[in-house]
């Protein structure tokens, strides 16, 4: 009989213990899916965070903003005018400076060298993150110049109804001289150089019988085009077209944007068209860096006014997303897509997502650039600010 009995409570307490032991599964369960729920959406509240307020970690308010221009250079500022250039520190401190005379003075900035010319003068001055390079004086007047990570330097010069496309070291002596015409092969439009120097892009405009077409030819001052004539190693012709606009993101890839879409040229000898591609609506703006190029086009009034989509080298899409705002300005600064109008300021990352959407107190914004993953440096009407977004 107990014998029975304690069979009984036995098994009774079998069954609790499972009952019990389900109910804490359960729970265990319910509390590990409401933590992995809960840690998403901390994730994708991270990710998907707009932020709308900034604070001014420093300033440099004696700063001549309205007569002068900001260009990122390494990790500062390289600020240059008609009377001189200098290398603003994220601190806003001069790190050295370079006099000259300019009329007319433009720049371009390849990693850490830049180089800044006289457009329709005759200097140009190499520039660099550590200090001043040298100049370089050239025989006729600048339309255009780049520069390459080691601070060579191609130029494009105006002489009458001739042009050149010079080719100069750092040093300021000439590598290579072009002559080209406007009947042959026709009128440069813009150039770009690979980060090592080595091909050097052109776009031309020509008129054949009344007809607009554009010729790109790639020249390469290394081994493969020693045996060329003129050192052409590859040209294109597209006909009733303009291509207005050549990039350069890595020694594989460059980029031309034409009036109806856009080429991707890949190969570091001998570039081939991998990608030729037509866009269904009108090209707005362009932006790019050394990793990336991006195209703002003419949105459907319906639905967006722009739209604008990100590419990585070799063509492929990256993101494409449809916006509203009205903007003067838009490019890439280290991983942030920036746009400003006025005082008002939008920033995207790279994959698409709006980062920040705001005013900015400091008035008209002229520049604004990433130095870090949650500093930048804005210049406006007002002298330069680095600013964090909170």
């Amino acid at each position: 009989m107990n014998l029975k009995q304690n069979d009984k409570v036995v098994k009774l307490n079998t069954g609790k213990w499972k009952r019990f032991t389900q109910i804490r599964v359960k729970k265990s369960l319910l509390i590990f899916g409401a933590v992995i729920l809960l840690a998403v959406a901390v994730i994708l509240g991270i990710k998907y965070h707009v932020y709308h307020k900034y604070q001014v970690v420093s300033s440099a308010e004696n700063e001549d903003t309205q007569s002068a221009s900001y260009i990122q250079l390494g990790d500062g500022l390289l600020k240059y005018g008609d009377d001189g250039a200098s290398l603003l520190s994220q601190s806003e401190k001069v790190v050295w400076n370079q006099t000259f005379e300019m009329s007319n003075p433009a720049a371009a900035v390849r990693g850490e060298k830049a180089v800044i010319y006289d457009k329709k003068g005759t200097d140009m001055y190499i520039l660099g993150k550590d200090g001043p390079i040298g100049p370089v004086e050239t025989k006729f007047p600048v339309l255009q110049a780049e520069i390459t990570e080691k601070g060579a330097v191609a130029a494009v010069l105006e002489d009458g109804e001739k042009t050149w496309i010079n080719y100069y070291a750092a040093d300021g002596s000439t590598i290579a001289e072009n002559q080209t015409r406007v009947d042959n092969p026709g009128y440069p439009l813009d150039m770009a150089v690979s980060p090592d120097g080595e091909i050097i892009a052109v776009s031309y405009l020509f008129v054949d019988n009344g007809d607009i077409s554009s010729r790109i030819i790639f020249y390469n001052f290394g081994d493969e085009g020693q045996n060329k004539t003129d050192n052409i190693v590859a040209e294109f012709t597209y006909k009733n077209t303009v291509v207005p606009q050549l990039i350069y993101l890595t020694n594989q890839s460059a980029v031309a944007i034409r009036d109806d879409g856009y080429s991707v040229f890949r190969g570091a000898g001998t570039p081939k068209e991998e990608v030729n591609e037509k866009t269904d609506s009108e090209i707005v703006s362009t932006f790019y860096n050394d990793k990336y190029f991006g195209l703002v086009l003419k949105g459907d009034d319906k639905k967006d006014k722009y739209q604008m989509e990100l590419y990585d080298p070799s063509g492929r899409k990256r993101f494409s997303k449809g916006f509203d705002q009205e903007y003067e300005s838009i490019s890439i600064s280290r991983e942030m897509i920036i746009m400003h109008h006025d005082d008002q300021v939008q920033m995207y990352n790279l994959s698409g997502i709006k980062k920040f959407d705001g005013t900015m107190e400091e008035g008209a914004v002229k520049n604004l650039f990433q130095v870090s993953s949650k500093r930048y440096m804005m210049i406006s009407e007002n002298g330069i600010n680095t600013i964090t977004l909170k």
